[in-house]
């Protein structure tokens, strides 16, 4: 391959952002300039979604109007949850919740208008109706009724709520809130990239998180936080650990939740969930998925220098919340439109196609024979 080909688009810089960024010289993530680590331990997701959507932190005002517009948004109509109703039980969600958020474009009146109050709109409705859309398929599935959402619960505490029919402890709703947080947005990762390129045809707002949500997919990405819990269920004790997660080096298979092309000395999020899944694991009285985390991190941190990623610690703290492994990636999802929402409308506001070059390698220039002379 040639010098000149950067495959991935390592290292090439394609934009400019202004949503986040990995700050180096205090080794964490930031949004808006603001260190992840701090806003987890200062503020609820919904202001984090707020600062992430329009630039600045709200005050008690803007707070409260934001929060008022997401809970009239959340109900999704008769026929997108009958829709829902008939989706396969077998279906993974991540298709679930990219066919529900298409489905909204056909109801939504704005799908057209592109200009920015219009997308701040439709913004917060994808926001708003999205979760709403994985709870219902996630009792759906199970056979179960599916529950309305509450306006007087806050976002966490309406999607425990129609997931289970309860909402459990403060500490359990603020773990699940960090983690919203620390998915919200990571700069021009695989998935807003996907949302970029496509809203750089003028596409609309939905058709691009459609396509974001079908990238994130993708185990290398945001299915990776299911992987680490596929991974600890085939482990299954704390006893078989070492010697799992050794022979698997030894076989060179690739250990999901491991390893960053931004973090090279270590994943900043991971400090903060680590300490969060350690709460939740205390509050549900367990210690094995506790252990089989030292022990994989630590063979991994030893034998190979790779410290874990933010999906590693975020796999068994969902697992142990009570959501299937399934579910995962779309939860992630719930959170990363923020983030997908925010690039979506700064692409509009300076757009340029975007339309990479490719170096061809194939065959020479080559002449047509007629089919009986082939």
């Amino acid at each position: 391959m040639s010098d000149d080909v950067k495959k991935g688009l390592l290292g090439i810089v394609v934009d400019e952002t202004t949503v986040s960024q990995v700050m180096p010289d205090i080794n964490s993530l930031t949004y808006r300039g603001y260190a992840v680590q701090d806003l987890c331990e200062k503020c609820n997701f919904e202001e984090v979604a707020y600062l992430v959507l329009n630039g600045e932190l709200p005050n008690k005002k803007q707070l409260k109007n934001f929060v008022k517009e997401e809970r009239l948004n959340r109900k999704l109509s008769k026929e997108i949850l009958s829709d829902i109703r008939k989706m396969p039980r077998k279906a993974h969600p991540m298709d679930v919740v990219r066919t529900a958020v298409s489905l909204m474009a056909l109801e939504d009146k704005e799908t057209k208008d592109n200009s920015p109050k219009a997308n701040m709109r439709k913004a917060i409705r994808i926001f708003s109706k999205t979760p709403i859309a994985i709870a219902a398929f996630f009792r759906a599935r199970k056979g179960k009724k599916i529950i309305s959402p509450k306006r007087n619960l806050s976002f966490s505490e309406n999607f425990f709520y129609m997931c289970f029919g309860k909402i459990p402890t403060k500490e359990m709703v603020k773990a699940f809130d960090v983690s919203l947080i620390l998915y919200a947005e990571h700069s021009f990762n695989v998935s807003t990239f996907t949302a970029r390129t496509i809203t750089s045809s003028l596409s609309d707002i939905h058709g691009a998180i459609t396509g974001a949500i079908a990238s994130l997919k993708g185990p290398l990405h945001g299915g990776a936080n299911e992987e680490v819990m596929h991974m600890m269920n085939k482990i299954k004790k704390p006893e078989k650990a070492f010697k799992w997660i050794n022979k698997a080096l030894q076989n060179k298979d690739v250990i999901m939740g491991f390893g960053h092309r931004v973090y090279k000395k270590g994943d900043s999020r991971v400090p903060t969930m680590e300490k969060y899944f350690k709460k939740v694991a205390s509050i549900k009285k367990d210690k094995k998925f506790m252990k089989i985390y030292d022990i994989v991190k630590n063979v991994m941190i030893e034998k190979k220098n790779i410290h874990p990623n933010v999906d590693y610690p975020t796999g068994p703290t969902y697992h142990l919340m009570g959501f299937d492994t399934d579910f995962f990636t779309p939860i992630f999802v719930i959170s990363r439109i923020t983030g997908w929402s925010a690039h979506i409308m700064e692409q509009h506001s300076a757009n340029k196609l975007i339309r990479p070059l490719s170096k061809y390698s194939g065959a020479s220039h080559r002449k047509v024979m007629l089919l009986n002379q082939r």
